[in-house]
């Protein structure tokens, strides 16, 4: 199932018509489907820790795009770094720290 997910994510970022150009609506949509898989819909935890804005306050940005980019071993957690820029993941990690989830 993991696989097919990274799969249809590789097919839809690599149609992009810019390389490396941030999509805040595709972005948006990936955090909302994507890691609400795991982090619940509304974000508020599920196999995942809870990471709505209101928990990861006064968190680093450069830290949660580093565990965007290269996930957490022996988590559930998958690296992004393959599939995202490093600007999509850096856009993904203040989105999670400004963003409502409601």
């Amino acid at each position: 199932m993991r696989s097919l997910l990274i799969l249809l994510l590789m097919a839809d970022f690599a149609n992009a018509s810019e390389v490396g150009k941030v999509h805040p609506d595709r972005l948006e949509n990936l955090v909302r489907q994507d890691c609400g898989a795991c982090h619940g819909m509304t974000r508020k935890g599920g196999l995942g820790p809870d990471i709505r804005a209101q928990t990861l306050a006064g968190r680093d940005p450069a830290i949660l795009a580093e565990i965007i980019k290269n996930g957490i071993p022996k988590t559930a957690m998958p690296p992004w770094g393959p599939l995202l820029s490093d600007a999509e993941i850096d856009w993904i990690a203040q989105y999670l720290l400004k963003e409502p989830t409601e």
